[in-house]
């Protein structure tokens, strides 16, 4: 039961983290091209894409400790390494995942420290674009 209901969440906040993610790296994108000053409303949505990818990991590590995918990849590591499915959740996913929301945390203290807005939407849109990377190849597939 448990389980069940933090994957559900995990997937709900999914969602969540993919709009302000993605609303993130259009804004500072469009801000670093147009030279738009960096607002209240930018350092808004930059503090919520990393409070809810803080939100998603956690969750995230809930349930990995509750996962029976990874609960059998932990226990049987020789024979489940070979094994695509239970390797990819036992290992590469949560890696991968873990990675990009440190790059979406170093992006936000990164960006609040640079001296002009260009700079800080430039900053955000570097580290995002890295991000997104590492999220894509951790994506199920």
């Amino acid at each position: 039961m448990l389980y069940t209901s933090l994957l559900t969440i995990h997937s709900v906040v999914r969602w969540a983290l993919l709009i302000l993610y993605v609303a993130m790296l259009f804004r500072a994108a469009y801000g670093f091209h147009w030279q738009k000053n960096f607002g209240k409303a930018d350092n808004v949505l930059l503090r919520s894409t990393t409070s809810v990818a803080h939100l998603q990991l956690i969750i995230g590590i809930a349930l990995y400790f509750v996962s029976p995918i990874v609960d059998y990849f932990l226990h049987n590591f020789s024979a489940a390494v070979g094994q695509k499915q239970f390797r990819f959740f036992g290992m590469e996913h949560g890696v991968m995942m873990l990675l990009s929301v440190v790059l979406i945390t170093i992006a936000g203290a990164k960006a609040k420290r640079k001296p002009d807005s260009s700079a800080k939407f430039k900053t955000i849109v570097i580290w995002y674009v890295i991000a997104l990377l590492l999220m894509l190849g951790g994506l199920p597939r």
